[in-house]
């Protein structure tokens, strides 16, 4: 597989021996008109193109390059069932493809359209296969003008501009083939308790029968650590394993356990891996954010996840790791994953660093003030939260950013609120962000805010009177939004800083207020805005923007290439500061 582009197992947390990755070279088609469904493309011999998946078709790396608004796209490609699959269901999985999607195999439709752009979603296409001369056709939809979808920080306009950046259409994760027994594991929730130590286990399973069994064993480096087995009633299983030793997910030391699931119906045992991490997390005004009952102060940096290359898509899973690892050696213990929804590769290697995520949805672009789009944006949102759920890294959800006026036409407060309470109904162990850095809405869990201004002595008095009640964020001075610090909720800074700090200085770059002009005078403006938070005891968090530039967004820490452009110890001496509420 090692010519596969992406050839690594996309999910490490379900693991099963029989998978084929099917990255790689598929034909392509662009049908702006979109009448390729009506022409039946999807029984056709070949397309016009050739493209790289899972790099989407406006990426360098797809072979495409194509950076114009796409209406549609097709793909297409042959595939060849292993003999020993005999007898097997055959799962297609798409881990994500932009926007809405369908799927053909031999020219038939299998399941149902697929709405969002950013969330995994599988077939049984099983039933459609035949012996030899398969194939597979993928059609996708893509409108982000509409403001019925997620689109994240895509353009709206022909090219990037300000902090919106290059489309992504169609496929741009790994797509995959797995074998599994008609009576197999479908997904599960880990609930740790780390006073136990012990976890309860929710197993979701599809073609079980009365009294089939679920066995599931955990072990931490290879030693075993407990196991449970429960009889099938339904579809559904809960089981608790009692854990012999503790070792606890914290900040810096993931100590990740190892499961072992084995679901045995008649003469067939469906064995799945996945693993998951001893943490508890809790948030109070009182105590700030809680990892495991010790207070842990939030250093977080926005990371957008772009690439030069492969835009949305990492161009090696490497790749991946190597934004955590330079993000710790900034002196961040974690980052708020920005207007996308990272892959769970990403989520595997901050679950193994010990490196907390604030989860989030691409929801700009999304028309937030009409009740009636609550439709086009729950699902995608119930998906990620069910998709993430068992990574210990996930610390806390942010369904929305930013949800200003639209049009003339103010949020949906009703909206906002019903996406927090199912938010809160599916997750009760993590706090929730209902709109992060905008207007106030009924329910939240955390009063956010977002604030680049770049003189720290006007930062400071901004914040200077929060005993009072008083926030003067980005909002609070700008009337008619003029609103007042929420005194029973803790305060998180989700956004600051942004310096813009451009290497070529032939290149004006974007980014928030002044360009700073030395290397003395970036560092001085960086500490000082770090310090008015640091030093002030009613934040429980910070989030620095950001950590690496994206195209013509020039404020990040390093550059878009990952180059950093200061040494990294020198932002992790302000950034590791110890905050008055440690």
């Amino acid at each position: 597989m090692s010519n596969i582009p992406r050839c690594e197992h996309p999910r490490p947390d379900r693991c099963r021996k029989n998978w084929l990755n099917l990255n790689g070279v598929w034909d392509f088609e662009i049908d702006n008109a979109k009448v390729g469904l009506e022409k039946k493309f999807y029984t056709r011999d070949s397309l016009d193109q050739k493209i790289t998946v899972p790099f989407s078709p406006e990426s360098v790396l797809s072979g495409i390059g194509h950076t114009d608004f796409m209406n549609a796209v097709w793909y297409r490609r042959n595939i060849e069932i292993p003999t020993e699959w005999s007898g097997m269901r055959v799962l297609l999985h798409i881990d994500a493809c932009d926007h809405t999607t369908r799927v053909f195999v031999n020219g038939k439709s299998v399941g149902k359209p697929h709405k969002g752009g950013y969330t995994s979603f599988s077939y049984d296409i099983t039933d459609a296969l035949c012996e030899k001369g398969n194939y597979i056709t993928i059609y996708a939809e893509d409108d982000i003008l509409s403001g019925k979808q997620f689109a994240g920080k895509q353009s709206t306009k022909l090219n990037s501009y300000g902090c919106f950046y290059t489309r992504t259409t169609g496929i741009w994760q790994t797509v995959w083939l797995e074998a599994v027994p008609a009576a197999h594991v479908v997904s599960y929730k880990v609930y740790p308790n780390i006073s136990g130590p012990s976890v309860v286990i929710e197993t979701k399973t599809a073609g079980t029968k009365t009294d089939d069994t679920l066995t599931i064993k955990a072990y931490y480096e290879g030693k075993p650590m407990g196991e449970a087995t429960v009889k099938m009633a339904s579809s559904v299983a809960l089981a608790q394993i009692d854990l012999a030793e503790a070792h606890l997910w914290e900040c810096g030391k993931g100590r990740l356990y190892d499961l072992v699931f084995e679901l045995s119906s008649g003469d067939t045992v469906d064995v799945m891996n996945g693993y998951f991490g001893l943490r508890e997390v809790k948030l109070t005004k009182e105590d700030g954010m809680q990892i495991n009952g010790k207070t842990v102060f939030g250093r977080f940096v926005l990371d957008q996840g772009f690439n030069p290359e492969g835009i949305i898509t990492a161009p090696t899973d490497e790749a991946l790791k190597f934004d955590i690892e330079a993000s710790m050696a900034c002196g961040f213990n974690g980052a708020r994953l920005h207007q996308k929804v990272f892959e769970p590769r990403f989520l595997y290697h901050a679950d193994k660093l010990g490196y907390m995520v604030w989860a989030e949805a691409g929801n700009w672009g999304f028309d937030h003030t009409d009740f009636a789009n609550l439709e086009n944006c729950l699902s995608e949102w119930l998906e990620e939260m069910e998709r993430d759920f068992s990574h210990p890294s996930v610390i806390g959800w942010c369904p929305f950013n930013e949800t200003w006026d639209r049009n003339g036409h103010p949020q949906s407060i009703a909206l906002i609120d019903a996406v927090y309470d199912v938010t809160k109904a599916f997750d009760s162990t993590r706090p929730v962000v209902a709109t992060s850095g905008s207007l106030p809405t009924t329910r939240t869990d955390v009063h956010d805010v977002h604030d680049y201004e770049q003189d720290p002595a006007l930062f400071r008095s901004y914040y200077a009177e929060m005993d009072k009640g008083i926030a003067r964020d980005q909002l609070y001075r700008t009337k008619p939004y003029a609103q007042v610090y929420k005194t029973e909720l803790p305060v998180f800074m989700s956004e600051y800083g942004g310096i813009r700090w451009v290497m070529d200085q032939d290149n004006a770059g974007w980014g928030y207020g002044a360009s700073v002009l030395s290397e003395d005078e970036f560092f001085a403006r960086l500490e000082g805005l770090t310090d008015v938070i640091l030093e002030n005891p009613h934040f429980f968090a910070f989030c620095y923007t950001q950590l690496t530039d994206v195209e013509q967004e020039q404020n990040g820490l390093l550059t878009y290439t990952r180059q950093f452009k200061f040494p990294a110890e020198k932002y992790a001496r302000i950034f590791s500061k110890k905050s008055v509420i440690e």
